[in-house]
């Protein structure tokens, strides 16, 4: 491999001559080889947003020239059209603040500036510091990335993800409304719903994750920016931050506003972790609408039975014909990855000392993650899952009949003991429900078939 020598503060270092990042970068390369873990290309691209508006408003205050300020554009969109990949491959597991990570954006987009100004003929010098980097500090840049990131991951990626399943369970909810079929509380018999009531339950959980996680990004577009190494705003211009929000906001579609008190977003991180608690939320309900469908698919034969789910691969490698419950397997290990980073997440806010919170990047990371993994799942899930699941009618309709919990529907006409009286006795008999009940004199038929109407029970047309 060929080498060029950068230099830095602490002296001379090689770095691969390929390679478009300095000094500081290589020394965090080689200080923290630690798992297998990098910087996610979320934060990568975020970060190249936030150069490029730094430069911008640096221009417009007089902090940076135009040529400069430009070229750190330009080198900032070759980024963010991934042409520079392959040139951030520092670990998460690095300081704290993330001050690597923040020059390894500044040098390789100084060096590519620098290119892109020989290239126009006006080979001048970009410093990572002093033109990159110009206003800011890695305090105020890498919270400010991990909100952003944040926002743009959760509104164009999570929440389509979202509303596409939701749609889904929506349609099954209707095409199934008047499946009757029993109910379970306890993992026990229970009175009757529709197939579709038990959709429309999982769908509105999803419409009510929608809704907190949409009022929750409001919590991340205050931005630290602006209050550089402590809160105090020093080396940076009056009317940066203001600017900085404006811009960031144009470039990304997205509003964003300066933070009302720097101290408080340099060092804290509550709203991480009110939104991250929200993504667990979610999280909890794709494992409650897996786990039920699974339950409900459970068999086919010998289990519930109720749900028949798609063959979409062999379940096993011994038994022939087997039909796993794969997808729903793959939401609950999601969802459980999820909750384990929430901790990580809620402990590592804790953790801010003084003016700064140095768990940042395994925050950033979790984040990422779970935004991610989520997304994915629940598009996987929809397609290879709920779009394909249909009713075994004949299974609900047995599970249906057998059940005692329909003596419910006597109550109102003869009182909870003598329903009583009339379910044991078909349970130690072996008789109907119906039967029992005109042999215990309590009830005529008509009556029975009046008041026991499952569709009835279920509360179809109730508003």
């Amino acid at each position: 491999m060929n080498y060029r020598v950068e230099t830095d503060s602490m002296g001379e270092i090689k770095v691969p001559a390929e390679k478009l990042w300095g000094a500081q970068t290589q020394r965090s390369l080689e200080n923290f080889q630690i798992g297998t873990e990098k910087i996610p290309v979320e934060m990568v691209r975020v970060f190249a947003y936030l150069k490029k508006t730094a430069a911008l408003v640096n221009s417009v205050l007089g902090q940076l020239d135009e040529a400069r300020a430009q070229a750190i554009a330009a080198a900032c969109d070759d980024i963010l059209a991934g042409r520079l990949d392959g040139n951030f491959p520092l670990a998460v597991w690095m300081t704290g603040s993330g001050t690597q990570f923040n020059m390894n954006i500044n040098e390789v987009v100084a060096r590519r500036a620098m290119d892109i100004l020989s290239e126009r003929g006006r080979p001048v010098q970009v410093h990572p510091n002093d033109h990159v980097n110009r206003s800011q500090s890695s305090n105020d840049t890498f919270p400010t990335a991990i909100y952003v990131t944040g926002i743009l991951l959760i509104r164009r990626h999570l929440l389509p993800s979202l509303a596409e399943l939701h749609k889904k369970l929506s349609r099954k909810a209707k095409e199934y409304k008047n499946v009757v079929k029993i109910g379970r509380t306890h993992l026990q018999d229970a009175t009757p719903l529709t197939l579709g009531q038990e959709f429309s339950g999982w769908a509105r959980m999803l419409e009510r994750n929608r809704e907190m996680l949409e009022h929750g990004c409001d919590f991340l577009r205050d931005l630290a920016a602006g209050g550089t190494a402590v809160g105090t705003g020093i080396n940076c211009p009056d009317g940066y931050a203001g600017l900085f929000a404006e811009k960031l906001s144009e470039l990304t579609g997205e509003v964003f506003r300066t933070a009302p008190n720097k101290f408080q977003a340099l060092t804290s991180k509550d709203e991480l972790v009110v939104v991250h608690g929200m993504l667990k939320a979610l999280a909890c309900d794709l494992m409650k609408i897996a786990n039920d469908i699974r339950w409900l698919a459970s068999g086919p034969r010998c289990g519930i039975g109720e749900l028949i789910i798609p063959a979409n691969e062999p379940g096993s490698s011994i038994m022939p014909s087997k039909v796993n419950p794969t997808q729903c397997e793959a939401v609950t290990m999601v969802a459980v990855q999820v909750m384990g980073n929430d901790a990580t997440v809620g402990i590592a806010a804790s953790q801010g000392n003084f003016e700064l919170n140095v768990f940042m990047p395994v925050m950033a990371y979790n984040l990422v993650q779970s935004v991610r993994l989520l997304a994915d799942v629940m598009k996987s899930f929809g397609n290879h899952c709920i779009d394909g699941i249909v009713p075994n009618y004949g299974q609900i309709e047995r599970n249906l009949n057998r059940s005692l919990i329909l003596v419910t529907g006597l109550v109102p006409l003869i009182g909870y003991d003598k329903a009583c009286a009339i379910a044991e006795k078909a349970a130690a008999e072996g008789l109907t429900l119906r039967d029992a009940a005109v042999a215990s004199g309590f009830v005529s038929g008509a009556d029975y078939d009046k008041h026991m109407n499952p569709a009835d029970l279920a509360g179809i047309g109730k508003g």
